[in-house]
């Protein structure tokens, strides 16, 4: 009897002395996006992690997000549909349609071209910044001598990728439409397009903030586009002291307002539809003949000079894994060229690519990355976007 009693004290005292099990949190995998598309069909692939994290709301295909750079592929867009139009020249003086001279200090004879802004050839640099608040003078930005860089005249300056050209694009188109540019890309290529979407919010609606994806750090911290910093919290850039008011916007003056570089809010299933009509070409008659061909051949004849990533580009749209050329820009390794743009922000990477000769596609986006070593827009492809790339081309069999 007196042995039963040890064994059962031993016993309680090991229960009490034994640490409870430690839960085991496995984190939520970051926001990750994949849609596949032909020229007939539109598929998602890979949909999994988190929108957002303090609401732990599962992401979907279809939520809207910001794409960063690949925002300057659907402005080019909208340039060539303007030159469908006629109201637009991709070789003409941007002064003519402005009212004021767009000049190099370096070269002020040299004419400025949308062409030139949209090949990123026109002597800009981001080193003094290229964000004017609603309440600041985009003329004044373009004043200063520190918007540009002495590597030759535009046309012929040295590639460098410039997200202030973006801004004075966006303000000709308005200038030449008298359009506000949000509108203007509304009517040019979100709405044939049957397409949701907006720049900086304005205009996507209650129903789209609701699946508004969160960007995160890949510290955890929010970088962009918590529920907190949606409408009616003010979504555009506003120099202080000034209202954030877009009723008194007059087009033509500053459309950096609308974030032209970057500030597209789309879901991937909607993005992989402007891919798709761009992928179809000569099949729709999105865009004339003439503008679709000197956007796909752009990138072809626009050797830049790089040795990684920006090694082929055009008006606004990219070519990499040009057959046996140097350039470190493989993402997908099937030795075939792609055509697109890539873009990479608040923690963000995105992409849209598409294999003109299979009439192949994908669109994706990953949160939680690592800022590159250089800083923004100097990056590479990553290891994280190879290995999804290589996950979408299985699940697609190509």
């Amino acid at each position: 009897m007196m042995r039963a009693m040890i064994r059962r004290l031993a016993a309680a005292l090991a229960l009490i002395a034994a640490p409870a099990a430690a839960e085991v949190h496995t984190p939520s995998p970051p926001a990750t996006v994949v849609v596949a598309f032909d020229r007939e069909s539109i598929r998602p692939l890979i949909v999994e992690g988190l929108a957002n994290l303090e609401t732990e709301r599962p992401v979907e295909a279809n939520d809207p997000v910001r794409i960063a750079s690949i925002s300057k592929l659907i402005m080019a867009l909208a340039a060539l549909r303007l030159v469908d139009e006629g109201k637009v020249d991709l070789d003409r003086d941007v002064s003519d349609y402005l009212g004021w001279k767009v000049r190099s200090p370096f070269h002020p004879d040299a004419p400025v071209t949308l062409a030139h802004l949209l090949s990123h050839r026109a002597g800009l640099s981001d080193k003094a910044g290229y964000s004017i608040p609603l309440g600041e003078s985009l003329q004044a930005k373009f004043a200063d001598r520190a918007a540009w860089r002495d590597t030759g005249k535009p046309g012929e300056a040295a590639f460098e990728y410039a997200n202030l050209g973006s801004p004075l694009v966006a303000t000709v188109l308005e200038a030449a439409s008298g359009e506000r540019y949000d509108r203007l890309v509304e009517r040019l290529v979100f709405k044939p397009l049957g397409v949701k979407a907006c720049l900086n919010w304005i205009g996507c609606g209650p129903e789209l903030e609701a699946r508004a994806v969160t960007l995160y750090r890949h510290t955890g911290e929010v970088a962009a586009d918590a529920p907190e910093r949606l409408p009616p919290a003010c979504t555009i850039p506003v120099a202080e002291g000034k209202r954030c008011d877009l009723d008194a916007y007059v087009p033509g003056t500053n459309a950096s307002i609308f974030s032209p570089q970057g500030g597209v809010r789309i879901g991937m299933v909607d993005l992989a539809k402007i891919g798709r009509e761009v992928m179809r070409g000569g099949d729709s008659d999105f865009l004339q003949p003439r503008a679709l061909e000197r956007l796909v051949l752009s990138p072809v004849q626009g050797r830049t000079g790089a040795a990684q990533l920006f090694c082929h580009y055009g008006l606004g749209l990219q070519l990499i894994e040009w057959f046996d050329d140097p350039c470190d820009d493989t993402l997908f390794s099937i030795g075939r060229p792609w055509l697109g743009h890539p873009g990479e922000a608040y923690g963000l990477l995105s992409g849209l690519w598409y294999e003109p000769r299979r009439g192949i596609g994908f669109v994706y986006f990953t949160t939680q990355n690592p800022p590159p070593e250089g800083g923004e827009d100097t990056g590479n492809f990553t290891v994280r976007e190879k290995e999804l790339m290589a996950r979408a081309l299985e699940l697609t069999g190509k």
